[in-house]
């Protein structure tokens, strides 16, 4: 393991980099001397392993998860005039890409542990709603079986946003294996990450997959003919090589985050800091490690003048960002949401933490959650 001294960073690429750097230039230089740099066989070869590592039966590499989500959700014949239901708190992509097939965004409030309430969603239903889309927040997966229920109920489509969550599980079955298409992002800053942009499908539904590819790849059937309009969004062979590479180790390093996720669980007091409880039916793979306190900002700037770098995911959420003004939603509709968003705070839990000497940084959060400069409380919501 790397060990941190003084300068606790959120995430550590670099430490990444050099703990690969013999593995990772091989493939590189690999990719580079065979020269298929579109369309080469580590693309079938990573959608394979993914596949089997969803518990699938296909996986569809794409460009970017936020393509992903936007492929998926055309590939199953969502468009204009069709609802979305999905939560206000996520990453704004969550929200665009459903714009961005024509379709209309229709947020549902959130749990204390921030993932979607589903009885919100119930009551969220209209004639015009298409599809629920559930987004497994911080690597803990959302209440699948209770989703799963309303969409059956109303006949709707049940979508995966599990970019944050490859690696967790639920009822014994993992991320992308819930609903009827899961849509997953390899972005840098994920557990198992490229080092550029990139992201995947999975579905157990075989027409779905062949379209998606079809999507990927402007709508061709073969070189010479398109049978639908569509644009490139294909997965580079260079980050699906690195990507087939770290699929091996993704398993250590999830232990890890988990491991270093229990050490700020048994340190920190919960009567002043609120971490969402783990529940025996989840395995979460801590993609983030987000604590709920008040005064979040001053225990932020307590943490980094000791060091400790942190990050808020996400301040805004999505019904209060300027692009989001003509869905007509104000202030005060998504209570839960909006108090989080004043209280949540995440913490660096990659794997590169320091776990032969932990006491120096978990001893700062611990005196940061006690200290006058940065009072906090463990209200729920």
């Amino acid at each position: 393991m790397i060990r941190t001294m003084r300068e606790i960073p959120y995430v550590n690429l670099a430490a990444q980099f050099e703990a690969e750097r013999s593995s990772l230039m091989a493939v590189i230089a690999g990719v580079m001397a065979e020269g298929a740099f579109i369309g080469g066989s580590e693309i079938a070869r990573l959608e394979a392993a993914l596949a089997a590592y969803c518990e699938m039966p296909h996986a569809i590499g794409v460009a970017s998860g936020s393509d992903a989500l936007i492929l998926g959700m055309k590939a199953l014949g969502i468009g204009p005039g069709d609802e979305v239901i999905t939560l206000p708190n996520s990453f704004v992509a969550s929200a665009a890409s459903i714009v961005m097939t024509g379709a209309t965004p229709v947020f549902a409030d959130v749990l204390p542990d921030q993932n979607i309430d589903p009885e919100a969603v119930a009551a969220a239903v209209t004639p015009r709603t298409k599809a629920i889309m559930a987004v497994h927040l911080t690597g803990r997966i959302a209440s699948m079986d209770r989703l799963a229920q309303i969409a059956e109920r109303h006949g709707l489509l049940l979508i995966e946003d599990a970019a944050q969550a490859i690696g967790s599980r639920y009822m014994g079955k993992p991320a992308g294996s819930l609903g009827d298409l899961a849509c997953f992002s390899a972005h840098p800053l994920k557990n198992l990450n490229a080092i550029g942009d990139a992201g995947f499908i999975v579905t157990a539904d075989g027409a779905i997959a062949a379209r998606i590819g079809r999507l990927r790849n402007h709508g061709l059937e073969d070189r010479n003919t398109a049978v639908e309009w569509s644009s490139a969004s294909r997965l580079d062979t260079l980050q699906a090589a690195i990507l087939l590479m770290r699929l091996a180790k993704l398993d250590n390093v999830i232990s890890q985050r988990r491991v270093n996720a229990e050490i700020y669980c048994q340190l920190l007091d919960p009567a002043h800091v609120y971490i969402p409880p783990s529940r025996n039916i989840e395995f979460n793979s801590f993609h983030t490690f987000v604590i709920q306190v008040d005064e979040r900002d001053k225990l932020k700037d307590f943490l980094a003048m000791r060091g400790i770098r942190t990050a808020i995911h996400y301040p805004v959420p999505i019904h209060l960002q300027p692009a989001a003004e003509d869905l007509g939603y104000k202030r005060g509709q998504f209570p839960v949401t909006e108090r989080q968003a004043d209280r949540i705070l995440t913490l660096p839990v990659h794997q590169f933490l320091s776990t032969d000497d932990p006491a120096d940084h978990l001893a700062s959060y611990a005196a940061g959650t006690n200290s006058s400069d940065a009072s906090v409380s463990n209200s729920r919501t």
